[in-house]
């Protein structure tokens, strides 16, 4: 920014978007630099004025300029290559060879496009190299990938690279300890840490170092995990690693489990590019209508495991809008049902309905959605709409508690009777069989370590609370009841429509939409 005048000392300006500030000049009318990072592309501009010593401002003048995507990586290496291949292809950069502890045709995060992983098994055979850099560390660089630790007692390392002095120019990994596992992206002798790495569940780790600003940056699974930190890289022109880093007596803490999708960027990865680096795209696991039922059962609409009626379970038929008690008093008046053209009716007795197994992963994240009328206005006990068992309790339950008015979601830590819980709850006035009903959604966020009760889409108002341990369940999906110690309780009394399960977080409008009746396309 510069003016021809002598007399200005300063600048105002504003970048679409932000930042915005004023910065002062060396001397009277010397130029200003500012730096700025945009966050995305397209279109942008800044507006400028100039100040002078007495604090009179200049008009303003606005400077229209395009920012294109940010460049592709340097390096990547997908790592989806044939079982038995010893040299991983690069998209980007200089291939990889492998050691012989590497095992191509592992298993893959899903939801995320990856077909395949490495699997590294922890000895000294179990990494791969380029045999050359991947980028200049003194510049901003990012790296990436998706993990799976085998284990998280101890230090191990997701990508490095060598500096000729011996040692590595940063790691990316994870660090044990006596406080418990946690992400880790080295550079320059600083460290940032975060997370919580658990064994045999994906994650998606990034380092990012802007040279700019002189910080390090650690993202776990989309979001910014530890905190920031100053760091002065060395240079480091050795070999790019995978899976190990370099020490003074050979390589060491070398990575136990899958790894996939390494990438390598000469540049920052700005918050919406982590995100969508991060993404993993829901899949529909069942969607049951309710409209039917064949010889006891209702179909899900992919052709997936039926919802088997138990007895005091029955399939509702709504009426339709032809008949007006108003218009034509001979005509019967059928209520319709709560969405579409039928419901499923229990009669807080022994009604309820079930799969023939379990639906979702209780151990990974997962989105459930139902529709429910309470028949009675003021319940005489808990009622279960719906859950799912381990061994030995519920591995969750979304159920009505009268005593406090509300519906709760239920999730013990442990597959033990009596284990902790953790309960969300939204305060609801029982329905007595009037109205259309309440829309619930249930949500388990394993890479945030949350759940969620939303009730009638109030997404930003739902009820939340940290769950870091969610475990894996067995046993089948019911509607209409829960384990109540070697038996089943909690008998729902009313109706229950559109039961949706998925794998995975939906986003905010996807939750909104859960009981419409339309199947949702993640």
């Amino acid at each position: 920014m510069a003016s021809p005048s002598d007399d200005v000392v300063s600048y105002t300006y504003s970048f679409l978007g932000g930042p915005s500030g004023t910065v002062a000049a060396e001397r009277p009318g010397a130029a200003v630099t500012v730096p700025y990072l945009p966050l995305t592309g397209g279109p942008k501009h800044v507006q400028v004025r100039a100040i002078d010593r007495a604090g009179r401002s200049s008009g303003q003048t606005t400077y229209d300029f395009n920012v294109q995507s940010g460049r592709a990586s340097v390096a990547r290496w997908k790592l989806d290559d044939a079982a038995g291949s010893r040299k991983a292809a690069a998209e980007t950069g200089t291939a990889a060879r492998a050691g012989i502890g590497a095992a191509f045709g592992g298993p893959a995060p899903s939801g995320t496009g990856i077909t395949s992983t490495v699997s590294l098994d922890g000895s000294g055979h179990g990494f791969l190299t380029p045999d050359a850099p991947a980028t200049d560390l003194r510049k901003s660089f990012a790296v990436g990938a998706w993990v799976r630790p085998a284990e998280t007692g101890r230090t191990m390392t997701i990508a490095s690279q060598d500096t000729d002095a011996g040692g590595p120019g940063f790691t990316l990994g994870l660090r044990g300890g006596d406080t418990g596992p946690a992400w880790s992206f080295a550079i320059g002798g600083a460290r940032v840490s975060g997370g919580a790495p658990e064994t045999g569940e994906w994650a998606h780790v990034l380092g990012v170092y802007d040279a700019e600003t002189g910080k390090a940056r650690l993202y776990v699974n989309g979001h910014e995990t530890g905190t920031a930190v100053d760091a002065t890289p060395a240079e480091a022109a050795g070999a790019f690693q995978i899976g190990r880093a370099r020490g003074t007596a050979g390589y060491r803490d070398r990575w136990h489990g899958e790894v996939g999708d390494v990438q390598v960027h000469d540049r920052v990865v700005v918050p919406g590019e982590v995100t969508e680096l991060a993404g993993r795209a829901p899949k529909r696991l069942g969607h049951w209508s309710l409209e039917t039922a064949t010889d006891g059962a209702s179909p899900e609409r992919d052709g997936g495991s039926p919802l088997r009626l138990g007895t005091g379970a029955t399939v509702y038929r709504g009426g339709d809008d032809s008949c007006i008690p108003e218009i034509d008093p001979d005509c019967t008046y059928v209520p319709p049902a709560l969405v579409g053209g039928g419901h499923l009716r229990l009669d807080g007795e022994s009604g309820y309905a079930a799969t023939d197994g379990p639906v979702v992963d209780t151990g990974d994240s997962f989105t459930l959605g139902v529709v429910v009328r309470l028949a009675d206005s003021e319940p005489a006990h808990p009622m279960t709409v719906l859950s799912q068992a381990g061994e030995h309790t519920d591995a969750f339950k979304v159920r009505y508690e009268p005593s406090t008015h509300s519906w709760q979601l239920v999730m013990p830590e442990k597959d033990e009777a009596g284990a902790p819980e953790k309960v969300v709850s939204e305060t609801e006035w029982a329905d007595g069989g009037e109205g259309s009903g309440h829309r619930l959604a249930v949500v388990y966020d394993d890479a945030a370590d949350t759940i969620r009760l939303v009730v009638d889409g109030n997404v930003g108002g739902a009820a939340t609370a940290g769950f870091p341990n969610g475990w894996h369940s067995t046993g089948a999906l019911q509607v209409g009841r829960a384990r109540a110690g070697d038996g089943w309780g909690e008998y729902l009394h009313g109706d229950v429509d559109e039961v949706q399960a998925y794998a995975g977080v939906l986003s905010t409008s996807q939750i909104i939409q859960l009981g419409g009746g339309a199947d949702i396309n993640p």
